[in-house]
């Protein structure tokens, strides 16, 4: 008995450390296939695993932060994902309370009111310019104080646009790299739009610091702010990236007075400015997949050779591994999710080139039990520190695969979550792929700590923007651009 348990016990040993040396060799980013194949691979083989998948609609509830980057235009020939419009609501405020312009108002002479935005570039075709709407929102139907508006629910919150506040502005994208030079700012990346005058006489000779400058509140119900947007009919096909925060992003009044009572008098401007705790924004992103090719692939297509992740509010991917389920005891060295873009042969220089991928795509897993997302077991370390997020992998690497240049590809390291599957007989869930800007999922530490959870925020830190981002990928039954996993192991 005694000679069986020695045998017992160096078996064990033999087997944790060969697992400990096996960890070892788990890269930060794509595999070193040469490592294993040397002199001192202890019989490492390669396998590959079908995959299948199937595209559904992300049903998520995205708020934009005014931290994040706003989108506004309509992408209306995209044939593959279909149309997209995105309209902007937002605040400008005066600076303090109450607030008032300088000088008397019989003295003040109204110059002009523009409407400035931060411009922070583009996604789309640029070759057209985008023709902007402004309008003041509809007093009826104000933002609320303190609301985060998720972007893919226009129509649960009835926000409208109200009356017209000036003239369409036609924004060249060419333009955007002019310069601003005069005595009140030296600045470039600007969008400017000039607002009716009845809007500057309101601004600084109706209102005052007894009446509607008086506190937030008063300000907030007399001029709720303005409502930007752009029509599909004029036929445009780009997004314009926008910051609410930065300096560029602001209403100028510009104004003369005599201001100490002489006769001299002074040209003067004035700033409202975004205030990330005072104002309110609404960034409102609306799909329409009707007649592209992504429709024909939601929602039931199993097994699909391609799939499609469009950033949130977008499109996710089911993916199943059915050959997990028999995969023996081994010793995995890595296991690797791989997915690739199929590049659209009859658009190579047109939608394919600025159409382009998401930054990142981020692979979760869906546990049926709580019915939620939750962060691969035992891979997924979490974003304190970037070697985890590295190491787990979702970055866009561009490739030149079967004859194409710039194919985006991704890829995840899944060897602890697999590992777990084959030696402890961990839990068999389903991958989730998508894109997202700002989203939550269950976070789990990993074994042996697997009982503790917490929540894993998912933000634009991990590079995606706002509607920015779309690719079409090989599914697990495409001829070319397959979408597999890959496994390294040394058999026990």
């Amino acid at each position: 008995m005694a000679i069986i348990n020695i045998f017992r016990r160096g078996t064990y040993i033999l087997f944790f450390s060969l697992l400990l040396i096996s960890c070892t060799r788990i890269g930060t980013s794509e595999l070193g296939v040469d490592d294993f194949f040397g002199k001192d691979a202890i019989d490492t083989r390669d396998t590959l695993l079908a995959v299948e998948t199937e595209t559904i609609v992300l049903e998520d509830s995205l708020r934009i932060y005014p931290t994040d980057l706003h989108v506004l235009g309509d992408i209306s020939n995209d044939p593959i994902f279909g149309k997209t419009s995105a309209a902007l609501f937002l605040q400008l405020k005066p600076i303090f309370y109450p607030f008032y312009i300088k000088g008397t108002k019989d003295s003040i002479v109204v110059d002009s009111a523009v409407l400035i935005l931060s411009y922070q570039g583009f996604y789309g075709d640029s070759s057209k310019p985008v023709k902007i709407y402004v309008n003041k929102i509809d007093p009826t139907t104000p933002l609320e104080v303190g609301k985060y508006y998720a972007s893919n629910y226009a129509n649960a919150y009835n926000l409208r646009k109200g009356v017209t506040a000036g003239n369409p502005k036609l924004f060249d994208f060419a333009s955007a790299k002019d310069s601003i030079n005069d005595r009140f700012e030296n600045a470039r990346g600007q969008i400017r739009l000039k607002l009716n005058q009845s809007i500057a006489v309101e601004l600084l000779k109706t209102y005052d610091s007894n009446g509607v400058y008086r506190n937030d509140t008063t300000f907030r119900n007399a001029f709720p702010g303005f409502a930007l947007s752009t029509i599909a009919a004029d036929n445009h096909n780009a997004l314009i990236k926008l910051a609410l925060l930065d300096s560029n992003t602001k209403l100028a009044l510009y104004y003369s007075t005599s201001a100490t009572g002489s006769v001299t008098r002074d040209t003067l401007v004035t700033y409202f400015r975004f205030n990330y705790y005072a104002s309110q924004n609404a960034n409102f992103i609306q799909r329409n997949r009707a007649a592209s090719e992504i429709a024909s692939h939601l929602n039931g297509f199993a097994k699909d050779s391609l799939v499609y992740v469009q950033t949130s509010p977008g499109t996710m991917v089911k993916i199943k591994v059915p050959g997990l389920k028999t995969f023996g005891n081994k010793i995995i060295h890595r296991a690797e999710l791989i997915a690739e873009q199929v590049p659209d042969d009859a658009r190579l220089s047109t939608t394919d080139s600025y159409m382009t991928a998401p930054n990142y795509l981020f692979l979760g897993v869906y546990d049926t039990a709580t019915k939620q997302l939750r962060t691969v077991p035992n891979d997924y370390l979490g974003q304190s520190n970037p070697q985890f997020l590295l190491q787990f992998g979702g970055q866009k690497i561009s490739k030149s695969l079967n004859g194409y240049s710039n194919v985006a590809t991704y890829n995840f390291n899944v060897s602890r979550y697999v590992q777990g599957l084959i030696a402890r007989t961990d839990s068999l869930f389903d991958f989730r792929l998508y894109a997202p800007v700002n989203d939550s999922v269950k976070f789990v530490q990993p074994y042996p700590f697997n009982k503790i959870q917490s929540t894993e925020y998912l933000s634009t830190s991990l590079g995606n923007q706002p509607a920015i981002g779309r690719v079409r990928l090989g599914g697990g039954s495409h001829s070319k651009f397959r979408m597999r996993l890959r496994i390294y192991y040394t058999n026990l």
